[in-house]
């Protein structure tokens, strides 16, 4: 039996995102010891998840160790991503596909998180004291409230681990609060200095509308100093995760945590998902690659997690169940309203 790494993305219409996790599949390679490693994504960049399997037959691999690009697991990670390797590998005799979890929180997680902000800090200079300053961490947003509670987790392991004077969480679509009312009710909490990280892998047009938001927040208060971290990209301790969720799969040690999981738990406010079915959504933009040719932007503002924007005038529920804050005032209602 031939293993094979199949490192899976979600994609992006950004070219710039796509060239990063190409990178990070690159030094993944590096790292596999002359394993064969390919990588595809859900949607938008090519290649898909499928050409990169077929990539790894190709090479004669028939054991292969699919894990997941993604910081937290929410519908991506639990559904998208395993439903379309189930589909795959039904069609394909002889080849074993093992699954492994997502990047989670993890110590060198945050180290690399620490590393990032520490060189907003370093480039800001010393003249405001780490107690008069406040971070703020900004995840995707999600329509699973897992995933995002583990985005705050972060924000509290850096918040003390730093000693900021304070921490706040925001999100970039999706629930609440979303960057602009989170920012702004920071800067109403007399903090001299306030840090914006996006706890990102990859840019993007959600990393830069973080720092649009930052910047248009700054102007309306000149007096907060406000200074915008860099985003995780291919830090070495996150591609030392990644490692670590490979052996992971080889040891059988893979399992997510299904506790607060809102598909098989009834979590506080969602209870009705519990036992929606595990399929994929992106089929209707899978591989259209990057570019303006489609006119998709990767901005998405489902109610199911994503954060699109379909340009073209198609409305794809995909069948997904309603989130039930989406007309917070927090939310992405204020995106809308305000542009």
């Amino acid at each position: 039996m031939t293993t094979g790494i199949m490192v899976c993305g979600h994609g992006s219409r950004d070219e710039g995102a796509v060239a990063e996790f190409e990178k990070l599949a690159v030094a993944i390679r590096d790292r596999a010891d002359g394993i064969p490693v390919e990588y595809g994504f859900l949607e938008f960049a090519t290649p898909v998840i499928k050409e990169g399997l077929a990539a790894l037959v190709d090479q004669g691999v028939t054991d292969v160790l699919a894990v997941p690009g993604m910081l937290f697991a929410a519908g991506h990670a639990k559904n998208d991503i395993p439903s379309v390797l189930n589909t795959w590998a039904a069609g394909a005799d002889g080849i074993d596909i093992r699954y492994g979890r997502e990047l989670a929180i993890d110590l060198k997680m945050l180290r690399a998180a620490a590393d990032r902000i520490q060189e907003a800090l370093d480039a800001a200079g010393d003249d405001v004291p780490i107690e008069e300053t406040m971070l703020v961490v900004v995840g995707r947003g999600a329509s699973d409230p897992d995933a995002n509670s583990n985005v705050a987790k972060v924000m509290r392991m850096l918040w003390e681990g730093f000693g900021f004077g304070w921490g706040e969480t925001a999100y970039s679509g999706v629930t609440f609060p979303l960057v602009e009312p989170g920012l702004e009710h920071a800067a109403k909490l007399g903090y001299r200095r306030i840090v914006v990280f996006p706890y990102f892998l990859f840019t993007g047009v959600l990393v830069r509308r973080i720092y649009d938001y930052t910047d248009a927040v700054a102007a309306r208060h000149p007096d907060i100093e406000f200074i915008k971290a860099p985003y995780l990209n291919d830090h070495p301790m996150v591609i030392e995760t990644f490692m670590e969720r490979i052996d992971e799969i080889r040891s059988g040690e893979n399992n997510m945590n299904c506790q607060l999981c809102k598909y098989r738990e009834q979590v506080l406010g969602f209870e009705a998902e519990v036992g929606l079915a595990q399929e994929s959504h992106h089929h209707h933009v899978e591989g259209i690659g990057t570019g303006d040719a489609h006119g998709h932007d990767y901005d998405h503002d489902h109610a199911h997690g994503h954060s699109h924007d379909h340009s073209h005038g198609h409305d794809h529920d995909h069948h997904h169940h309603p989130y039930p804050h989406a007309d917070h005032p927090l939310g992405p209602k204020t995106m809308k309203e305000t542009g």
